[in-house]
């Protein structure tokens, strides 16, 4: 007898399920992504015990007939590839028609679906891949599947599954991506307790990410959109002795990238927020995050990573998507070409916005979330005089008089039996709405809520004329216009900025109408340095200077070793350097502003490369690291006095470089502390 045999077929799904379903959550993404697939524009995932109990998802797709119902759940059964040509271009989410089969094999499973041309739908029952029932019923357009006991016949991989908070949480985070990349779709994830996610449908990804992430995270995004034509990629044709008589060139499409990166003062610990999609398909690409990691190159530390949120879209024959069972993995036809154009429309965005870091911790003590409305504040100003002449702090009482309207003493008139309370001034009427009870008192003109103890604040919102009370009264004497162009939190306005001195030597204090700036002065001369040397280097305009007795550098045998593939870009830099001896460096010439201990420490550093990074280290990371130590030593350094006169060049060159935001490390140059965030931190709006 032979040892060859061929395996059940349910042994077959059961194998093909280790690939497919690794988790909970990889269940939610195959049957996630047939949703999208059936063109559904409301899915509602629900789960129990983290996916192990139970995982339901309903959709309003197009569903499917009877005969179709029970295909589905047939190997390699697909709606979505008819030849192997197919595979070329795949544009829909699922395409390999193992993931039903290999799930009803190690769950139990129950599929309600009808498409809108029948009067009735079908409900096919599975467990453990064999099918225990299938019969008509009335059900909605679309199809629900419901899994239950997930890994009940495989208890070894239901053993190995993470805690229940864990699983739900991988489920909670597909959710979230798909729909990030979906906007105009209805999503909703409820566990057993509780609903974790809900997001209506909204116009664009703008109000998608506003909806999802919140107003903090949102203002610190940066919108991006670019586009290229895929013929300057060069596309390669069959040669002419292969193309028929009436051969005719593919249009090669265009390479569109769109999406929101985050400014350099917004950091995370590690990239689990950055969301990537490529033809609307979750994917974690590592060329994708080598190419974000360039863009943010000399802008974060190199431990730190930005929140992004990017949309890839090209056509089907640029990407392949069936390089991985979970699809999580594509492969570009043009890598280097896609990698490029990431890199440089991301670095672009930030050139282009400059954005500033601002004083948020200190607005934390302030009130937040002012509007145009008026807002009733209702703690006195700490420290407020009795009798002094300063503006009375607007304390609601539901037995305070207004004392004036438009300059003039008000005299109560009438109380009605709804509360409102109307006064004159002797031309004119003013209402005041007061409320009775707990419950929060509504007209047609405005809405308040009642005080609570400790007192809330309110908003009043009046229409036509308002009445000069607290806040509103000051921020118009201050001159604020929330509409202002000086409110954007960019560096452009670096070049004007007028030095006012130094703190404890190492800070430049500046202002200018934006309000008050802090310039660390090292690292603001470090980035002008940095770009400096990058410029330079390219144009062969490096300056040297020539040491008068040359600098002798021990060195490991490793750096030695280092020294040697560095050599050639050390020289184009501005040293002279050369052996001295098995360990020793002779250096004859430097760039200038580097001498001494600090030329030492500077040859060190660049030496001192570890392995890690040596080996994934390309031509263009150590032109950066090398331009960025050079920068470091030869820069500014703290608790160095500075003239007025050097001040303002340092001002007025760094206003001219491509990244005032931070220096080459990561580290923030310029700290603004705005005109509008000094009148919130002194309650004045």
């Amino acid at each position: 007898m032979g040892r060859i045999h061929i395996l059940s077929d349910l042994v077959a799904n059961q194998i093909a399920a280790g690939e497919v379903v690794e988790r909970p959550a990889s269940v939610v993404k195959e049957l996630l992504e047939n949703s999208l697939d059936a063109h559904a524009t409301r899915i509602r995932i629900e789960v129990e015990a983290g996916g192990r109990k139970l995982i339901r998802i309903t959709d309003n797709g197009h569903g499917m007939v009877r005969d179709d119902a029970l295909l589905a759940f047939e190997r390699h059964a697909t709606s979505k590839l008819r030849s192997a040509d197919d595979l070329l271009s795949i544009a829909t989410l699922g395409f390999r028609g193992e993931a039903l089969p290999s799930i009803a094999s190690v769950s139990r499973l129950q599929m309600e679906t009808r498409v809108a041309e029948e009067a009735s739908g079908t409900v096919v029952e599975i467990a453990g891949g064999n099918i225990l029932r299938v019969e008509d019923a009335g059900l909605p357009v679309g199809t629900t599947i419901t899994l239950r006991d997930l890994f009940f016949n495989t208890p070894a991989r239901r053993k190995f599954l993470k805690s229940e908070q864990t699983e739900l949480s991988h489920i909670a985070a597909l959710v979230t991506h798909y729909a990030l990349v979906h906007p105009t779709k209805h999503f909703e994830l409820h566990s057993s307790t509780q609903a974790l996610l809900v997001a209506p449908a909204v116009a664009n990804s703008a109000d998608r990410l506003f909806q999802i992430f919140g107003k903090d995270t949102s203002n610190y995004m940066l919108p991006t959109t670019a586009e290229l034509d895929f013929n300057r990629a060069g596309l390669p044709e069959p040669p002419p002795w292969k193309r028929d008589e009436d051969y005719v060139a593919p249009d090669p499409g265009y390479l569109r990238l769109t999406g929101f990166v985050s400014k350099p003062e917004l950091q995370k610990l590690n990239r689990n927020s950055i969301y990537v999609f490529v033809n609307q398909r979750l994917i974690r690409d590592k060329l994708i995050l080598h190419a974000l990691s360039e863009a943010y190159r000399n802008i974060l530390p190199p431990t730190s990573y930005p929140v992004v949120l990017l949309y890839l879209e090209m056509p089907a024959q640029e990407v392949d998507v069936n390089v991985h069972p979970a699809k999580t993995e594509v492969r570009f036809r043009q890598p280097s070409f896609v990698h490029d154009f990431v890199r440089d429309t991301i670095r672009t965005t930030l050139i282009q916005a400059r954005p500033a870091a601002s004083f948020a911790t200190a607005l934390q003590n302030g009130p937040h979330g002012v509007s145009s409305s008026l807002l009733i504040d209702v703690s006195p100003l700490p420290g407020l005089p009795d009798g002094s002449d300063a503006i009375r702090q607007p304390v609601f009482d539901p037995t305070f008089q207004p004392t004036t309207f438009e300059g003039h003493p008000l005299t109560p008139l009438t109380v009605e039996e709804d509360g409102a309370c109307y006064f004159s001034n002797g031309s004119e009427t003013a209402r005041w709405d007061v409320p009775t009870s707990t419950e929060a008192v509504k007209s047609p003109n405005f809405q308040l809520a009642a005080p609570i103890v400790p007192p809330s604040p309110g908003r009043f919102a009046f229409a036509g004329h308002s009445i000069p009370v607290g806040y509103e009264s000051i921020e118009a004497e201050l001159g604020y216009d929330p509409a202002s162009p000086q409110q954007a939190d960019t560096l452009t306005a670096l070049s004007t900025l007028k030095p006012l001195g130094q703190l404890r030597d190492s800070f430049i204090l500046a202002t200018n109408e934006e309000g008050l700036w802090i310039i660390d002065q090292h690292v603001a001369h470090e980035r002008i340095l940095f770009e400096k040397v990058l410029r330079d280097r390219d144009t062969e305009q490096i300056q040297r200077q020539r040491l008068l007795m040359p600098l002798l550098v021990d060195l490991l045998p490793a750096q030695m070793i280092t020294f040697a593939e560095i050599a050639e870009e050390l020289e184009r830099n501005g040293f002279e350097v050369e052996p001295f001896g098995p360990r020793t460096l002779a250096v004859k010439a430097a760039p200038v502003g580097l001498e001494g201990l600090e030329l030492e420490h500077l040859l060190e550093e660049i030496l001192a490369v570890p392995d890690r990074n040596r080996q994934t280290e390309n031509s263009e990371a150590r032109r950066r690291r090398i331009a960025a130590s050079i920068a470091c030593h030869a820069a500014i350094k703290i608790n160095q006095p500075l003239e007025h006169s050097k001040i303002e060049w340092l001002l007025e060159s760094l206003g001219k470089t491509e990244h005032p935001t931070a220096c080459p490390h990561g580290r923030p140059i310029a700290l603004r502390y705005s005109y509008k965030d000094i009148a919130k931190a002194f309650q004045r709006i």
